[in-house]
């Protein structure tokens, strides 16, 4: 059985860390895109191909998953959601939904189940704290998920305590209520939640684990065979998890440097090698430099971590918002 660890103790806490959020808001997601999945056999494709079970997928439950290589390194990462018309919609960094869809595509063969780019079709917004509609962020666990008229919402999890939802409609519905957001606010909240988005600068970089994926509901361990699910289900069953992901700050000296993805990490246990990578990044107008890393355990038990060399911008980790699952 699972039992949750806790964030080391020496980590700062978020609310010292004078990190800010505006309290509403509502952001179009332009930096993602939408994968439908429609006919017959559509769920039971999915389930064949992504990290999660999708055959009891309703309307009211969306779904995080990784497709995986035979490897069983990511490819790509979605938030799936389940239209009243049967059709699931895989919502995904846009960067990567040419390959990945083409990748899908290859499995498809004699199932009923058509996969189309329909992000042309879907409005996606991101609705931070009061904007927040259709769901009750009191009582409504994350990846929860309701169909109001036309438009499907999803609850993802919280950011600096912050409610948060993805909002997808056909494109000519009018855009949900409250004030503008800057989308690099958003994806200040999309690190400050934990839950990483694979894009193109790290495809096949990690198993899911590593971004801590089977501890937000990404990865299900009793399902059929998928790609890859061997080696993660060795990951997680032969204690072997030895990298996991982690939310990391700018240091103040350091607040002008330019955070990416794809950048690698160092910490001074051991300056010769890396230690990791940054998985995605983020900046506001008016806040410090964001990232989720994807770091040996060692090297955050360590600290002293630097952002491209061994001298490169000092890291200061903050603690996830999350427990994380132990090793089985």
């Amino acid at each position: 059985m699972h039992s949750p660890t806790t964030s080391p103790a020496s980590l700062p806490s978020l609310a010292s860390s004078a990190l800010q959020l505006p309290a509403s808001g509502v952001a179009r997601l332009t930096h993602l895109g939408v994968i439908e999945a429609s006919g017959d056999d559509a769920i039971h494709f999915l389930n064949g191909q992504l990290s999660n079970d999708f055959t009891q997928l309703s309307p009211s439950e969306a779904r995080l998953a990784a497709f995986c290589s035979a490897k069983g390194r990511m490819q790509a990462s979605f938030v799936a959601i389940k239209r009243d018309n049967g059709d699931v919609l895989l919502v995904c960094s846009h960067d990567l939904l040419a390959p990945t869809l083409k990748r899908l595509s290859m499995f498809v063969m004699r199932a009923k189940a058509k996969l189309r780019d329909a992000s042309a079709d879907f409005s996606v917004y991101g609705l931070l704290g009061q904007s927040t509609t259709g769901l009750d962020a009191g009582t409504n666990a994350p990846w929860s998920a309701a169909n109001t008229g036309e438009a499907s919402s999803v609850q993802l999890y919280p950011a600096l305590g912050l409610a948060r939802q993805l909002w997808l409609a056909p494109a000519n519905t009018p855009a949900p209520a409250g004030p503008t957001l800057a989308l690099a606010d958003w994806q200040c909240s999309e690190v400050l939640s934990g839950v990483a988005t694979v894009s193109a600068a790290v495809v096949e970089a990690f198993v899911p684990q590593m971004l801590n994926f089977e501890s937000v509901g990404g990865v299900s361990f009793k399902k059929g065979c998928y790609p890859g699910q061997e080696v993660v289900a060795r990951s997680q069953f032969r204690g072997t998890l030895k990298r996991r992901a982690y939310i990391a700050q700018l240091q103040s000296s350091d607040a002008d440097a330019s955070v990416a993805a794809g950048q690698e990490l160092f910490s001074s246990q051991d300056p010769d090698q890396p230690c990791g990578l940054v998985v995605q990044a983020a900046r506001s107008a008016q806040g410090p430099g964001l990232a989720i890393v994807s770091m040996q355990t060692s090297a955050s038990e360590a600290g002293n971590l630097h952002l491209g060399s061994p001298s490169g911008a000092a890291l200061a980790l903050l603690p996830l918002p999350y427990p994380l699952l132990e090793d089985i």
